[in-house]
């Protein structure tokens, strides 16, 4: 029967669950494992790397693009993987001595290849994969053999298969060590046991990561605090006059959080991320307790633990802060505005004043306009009369002038009431 048309991402999402498998493991070997924390511009180098390994033993190098690698080197076998932003690096060689870390796996790697890596060291560890004794084992002996005398981290993992011992210290050759004692492990099973154990180190030291941020952040946030808390209590005491500067400075804080919340959001939501996926390898080890150890859950989250809640706590104050500055910036906006209503409110109502009296300035001068075009034309009208009784007409100069003030006074009254409305009219 023929199926329907494919996703076009069905099969690389259906093979992403297959990914990265953890190797087949066979005891006695050791193992060293490299992470290396590195950025974007990195990726081509540490691919270019893989490659010139991979020709250099004859063996085909794996396709560009690829994040994932595992072959049979030789001397050696060899996992390379890439992440968001760590590579790791395993390097497998059989057999193991009396002292395991005597000869570290890394020991047969052409040690230039190793010294051109690119990236920073996060994790180095040594790990040996040995059969378990018969007899029980004598942890202390093991401590002063193989760990220098320090105290050990371990527990019986994979329901009783196997034993994992540690003591979670970088050693004077710069490596962590992991002894795991071998009970029926199945090979697969060994595989994943190891590689749960070396992410438990590296996801640790990735969450890790934040904790100095946090660490830096904490002045910075206790002195923003306290400006805002200054603001705040100028803003509920102070006058209008200080709402300019205190806008200025709030603008300013909140720049300053904003910018460090950008720079730190990812940094705190990885180590989240991270401490979740510790806890998660730790779960799937199934340990069980050894007597006079502490177990791998039990070390890590004594710390670790804190640590996050560490920084958790500065992401949140971080968060909150940016809140409240942003609430603050609010408030004093609103009162500006406010304020500014109320200036123009006052403004509109001194025009509105000043219009009252410009009407009753203009009143007053139209008055005096119509007294003064009566004069006048009043005058005119006496001077016609003198000149029509200068031609021997019966004409009373005075009487005509007394006579025409009224009805020239009204006559321009209502001239200039009427040139007025036009105006109004036509300005309207």
């Amino acid at each position: 029967m023929a199926l329907l048309p494919d996703h076009p991402q069905r099969v690389e999402l259906n093979d992403e669950v297959h990914a990265r498998p953890p190797e087949s493991l066979v005891p006695p070997l050791r193992l060293t494992f490299l992470a290396l924390f590195s950025d974007l511009s990195m990726r081509e180098r540490e691919w270019q790397r893989v490659c010139e390994l991979a020709r250099r033993c004859g063996v085909s190098p794996p396709p560009e693009g690829t994040n994932h690698f595992s072959a049979d080197l030789g001397p050696f076998r060899l996992k390379w993987e890439r992440h968001s932003e760590f590579t790791r690096y395993k390097f497998i060689v059989a057999g193991a001595g009396e002292d395991p870390f005597a000869v570290p796996a890394i020991a047969a790697v052409p040690p230039e290849w190793v010294a051109a890596l690119p990236g920073e060291v996060l994790v180095a560890a040594h790990l040996a994969l040995v059969r378990a004794p018969e007899t029980p084992l004598d942890f202390e002996a093991i401590s002063g053999r193989l760990f220098g005398g320090n105290a050990l981290v371990g527990a019986a993992i994979g329901a009783g298969a196997g034993t994992a011992l540690t003591d979670f210290r970088i050693h004077a050759d710069g490596y962590s060590r992991l002894l795991v004692h071998d009970r029926g492990f199945s090979p697969r099973q060994a595989g994943r046991m190891v590689q749960r154990l070396l992410e438990i180190d590296s996801y640790r030291m990735l969450a890790l990561l934040a904790l100095p941020v946090a660490r830096q952040l904490a002045p910075f946030l206790t002195q923003r605090e306290q400006e805002l808390a200054q603001i705040t209590t100028a803003l509920a005491t102070g006058h209008g006059a200080d709402e300019s500067g205190l806008l200025d400075r709030l603008t300013k804080l909140e720049a300053e959080i904003e910018s460090r919340e950008a720079a730190h959001h990812y940094r705190f939501t990885a180590a989240a991320a991270y401490h979740d996926l510790v806890r998660r390898r730790i779960a799937e080890l199934h340990e069980e307790r050894i007597q006079g150890l502490q177990t791998f859950r039990e070390f890590t989250e004594r710390r670790l633990a804190p640590a996050m809640s560490t920084c958790r706590a500065a992401a949140v104050r971080l968060e909150s802060l940016s809140e409240r500055v942003a609430r603050a910036t609010q408030l004093l906006s609103t009162r500006v505005d406010i304020t500014r209503e109320q200036q123009n409110a006052a403004v509109l109502e001194s025009m509105d004043r000043r219009a009252k009296l410009q009407l009753r300035l203009q009143e007053t001068v139209e008055g005096l306009s119509v007294a003064a075009v009566t004069y006048y034309v009043v005058g005119l009208v006496g001077y016609a009369a003198k000149g029509l009784k200068a031609v021997g007409m019966a004409v009373n100069p005075d009487l005509a002038m007394g006579v025409s003030i009224p009805v020239v006074a009204i006559v321009v009254a209502l001239g200039v009431r009427k040139i007025r409305r036009m105006v109004t009219r036509t300005a309207g």
